[in-house]
């Protein structure tokens, strides 16, 4: 299959790595400098190329502030039985466009990313492929991620970002608490060197990514839950309420679990 990726950064590196082997590959991105490390692919910097080309199938793993502005700056290049997938961890507005779009489509995410995850080890990671759209496209990335050792969910779109306004929010809010009232250490404890790690890793992310996650429609009412989880871990705390401390840590226990 004649596949093209878009964007050289860490997922589309990622995912270059992963087909340039098996199928006739090649990458679009507008900065020559990213490409430097990419081999066993064509390498595109001009849209002209991308005609020429005639992938079959387009997988943008562009920065998220820019998925759907590169999809409609490519799709008049593209031969119209392409189909075009994003892996956005946000899904918001791309129903609607693929919709109106007049492609074949396919909608993925990775949900793990080169910060975190071993690559080479993801037997313990998951991917989610959104139950609408192209159905060849589906059985491709169900096939790719059954190769990986990933664990596969299929959602809608909106179950999607519900998900995600669940896994992702509350770590990534959490983090932001633990970083913003932190101070230097000169000797951390073990728990806080490693929430340190985390949290170095989180805010190594791309700001619109993190903003984006967190103004998922979704994410308001799972941050809710934090504060009222606050409020009454403070109330245990100013009122040395032992019994109520156990109650809590054993709640909390359970919720581990598993």
């Amino acid at each position: 299959m004649r596949i093209l990726v878009m964007g050289a950064g860490k997922m589309g590196s990622f995912f270059l790595d992963l087909l340039s082997f098996e199928h006739e590959t090649a990458v679009f991105e507008k900065d020559p400098k990213r490409l430097r490390f990419t081999y066993n692919t064509l390498r595109f910097t001009s849209l002209e190329e991308i005609k020429d080309f005639k992938p079959e199938l387009v997988i943008n793993a562009v920065t998220l502030k820019y998925t759907i502005s590169a999809f409609k700056e490519i799709i008049p290049y593209l031969p119209k039985d392409c189909i075009i997938s994003d892996i956005a961890s946000v899904k918001t507005d791309l129903k609607d466009f693929y919709e109106s779009s007049g492609m074949h489509y396919v909608s993925t995410h990775p949900m793990f990313g080169p910060t975190f995850a071993n690559l080479n080890q993801l037997h313990e990671e998951n991917a989610i492929i959104i139950n609408e759209g192209d159905f060849i496209g589906r059985l491709f990335f169900k096939d790719l991620y059954q190769k990986l050792g990933l664990n596969i969910y299929e959602y809608s779109f909106e179950e999607h970002d519900k998900t995600v306004a669940y896994s992702l929010s509350i770590p990534f809010v959490s983090t932001f608490v633990f970083a913003a009232v932190m101070k230097h250490q000169d000797a951390p404890g073990t728990t806080f060197k490693r929430h340190m790690r985390i949290a170095k890793g989180v805010l190594s992310e791309d700001d619109y990514l993190l903003q984006e996650i967190l103004f998922n429609p979704y994410t308001s009412g799972q941050v809710s839950k934090i504060r009222t989880e606050l409020k009454q871990l403070l109330e245990i705390i100013d009122n040395k309420d032992s019994d109520g401390m156990k109650s809590y840590i054993s709640k909390i226990r359970n919720n581990v679990k598993g």
